[in-house]
């Protein structure tokens, strides 16, 4: 961690030790948006449920022209609007009491979410580069886990749906937590605009479409497989994992949050050792170490459901949790920093798009899946499609390192550890 640290620029020092703060706020409100719209504002259950999916929704309508934004204006300016967008539709939330206002304030989030994402990846990129990268989307990650952790237990014990003012204070609180990022990026981080030109001897366009960027084998492999890692992974974690071990595990509310804050620690605890593991390794490699990971996982969890409602569900129901989380540290780092090497520096923004609404895409398509499954009793075959998932996983990494040149692949080393962008 030391070397890393002094091998980080200034710039890259500022973005990573203000992470965990900047997302504390995210975790006060995280777990609790569902229970405030339907426990404490009084709004129907379904309707909780459909204004929630607008965060996803504008998000991935936003993703794309955000990547774009990001490519003609550099990453800080939409880093600048989005941050802003979402301190303001956090403010609003908290006093929202109609959907209108409601529905309003969860557009802005959304928002953020689908133009900030893209736009902070491409900021990242345009700061630290060669091996660093992936070992600072892997920290930063953990970093990211543990604001949220922390934020959620402190939510947890703060917040009472018989007291409408905590609910109130830790929205609010979550957009003072946006003034962070808004300090930096107006203050030592002024000079990172995280936007390049194309070079002018005419060997790259000055611009490149969406479609152009899919025409590549490496993208369009990746862009699959963050999709499907996705919808057998992050979205299965607010519907289809609570609704197995609730249902076919039949473990309490209590274990399920237990298993959340197992997730937490082991993330934050085998991040880094992970990290100096895997930096020799190629990124498509570890990929299907982390498919392997997965499907154990995957039959931890359907065991719990096989033995419901005693200690064995219990320790199947956490060690699900503690295992996935292994390999969500050796997805995190290698994802997006190959979507960033594969990427030039003036097209970076629409290469995070991409990785963006795949993302996206999956989160959404998850819990649909997941609900039809787990609605219609169809238990085992839940754990067969995530199963079988993780064998598509590892499958797509092999056509994909095909693909992937080598210094996407962590198969080069780059000398270089700062952008010409900054």
């Amino acid at each position: 961690m030391r070397s890393f640290w002094a091998a980080l620029p200034t710039e890259g020092r500022w973005l990573l030790s203000t992470v965990a703060i900047q997302t504390l706020g995210r975790g006060l409100t995280l777990p609790f948006t569902l229970i405030y719209l339907h426990e404490v504002r009084g709004f129907e259950l379904g309707l909780s449920g459909t204004l929630m999916a607008l965060i996803a929704i504008v998000g991935l309508l936003v993703t794309g022209p955000g990547g774009t934004m990001t490519d003609r204006h550099g990453a800080r300016a939409v880093l600048l609007v989005g941050i802003s967008a979402m301190a303001v539709g956090n403010v609003v939330l908290a006093f929202a009491t109609t959907p209108l206002v409601a529905a309003l304030a969860l557009v802005l989030i959304g928002f953020n979410f689908g133009a900030s994402w893209p736009a902070f990846n491409a900021l990242i990129a345009a700061v630290v580069t060669g091996e660093l990268r992936q070992q600072y989307f892997g920290i930063n990650f953990a970093l990211v886990n543990l604001g949220i952790g922390v934020g959620g237990i402190v939510g947890g014990v703060f917040a009472d749906v018989h007291r409408p003012g905590t609910f109130t204070a830790i929205f609010v609180a979550n957009a003072l937590t946006g003034l962070v990022p808004l300090v930096l990026l107006l203050g030592p981080l002024r000079h990172v605009h995280g936007r390049a030109t194309a070079p002018e001897d005419g060997t790259t366009p000055a611009t490149v479409g969406y479609l152009a960027i899919l025409r590549q084998p490496a993208v369009r492999w990746l862009t699959l497989l963050t999709f499907v890692g996705t919808f057998i992974g992050y979205g299965q974690h607010e519907a289809g994992f609570p609704g197995f071990a609730r249902q076919a595990a039949e473990v309490s509310t209590r274990t399920i949050g237990l298993a959340f804050a197992v997730n937490t620690v082991v993330i934050v605890v085998l991040q880094f050792s992970v990290l100096n593991r895997i930096k020799r390794h190629l990124r498509t490699r570890v990929m299907i170490a982390m498919a392997g990971i997965w499907a154990a996982a995957w039959g931890l969890l359907g065991l719990a459901g096989v033995v419901p409602g005693g200690g064995v569900a219990i320790a199947g129901v956490l060690a699900y949790m503690g295992v996935f989380a292994l390999g969500e540290t050796l997805l995190q780092p290698t994802v997006p920093a190959m979507a960033n090497d594969l990427a030039s520096d003036h097209n970076r923004g629409r290469y995070n798009a991409i990785t963006a609404a795949a993302f996206q895409g999956g989160a959404i398509a998850g819990p649909v899946v997941a609900g039809f499954l787990l609605q219609h009793h169809l238990a085992a075959a839940y754990i067969a499609v995530m199963v079988a998932g993780c064998a598509a996983i590892a499958a797509m990494a092999l056509v994909l390192e095909r693909h992937v040149p080598a210094s996407a692949n962590g198969g080069a080393a780059v000398a270089s550890t700062t952008s010409g962008a900054v």
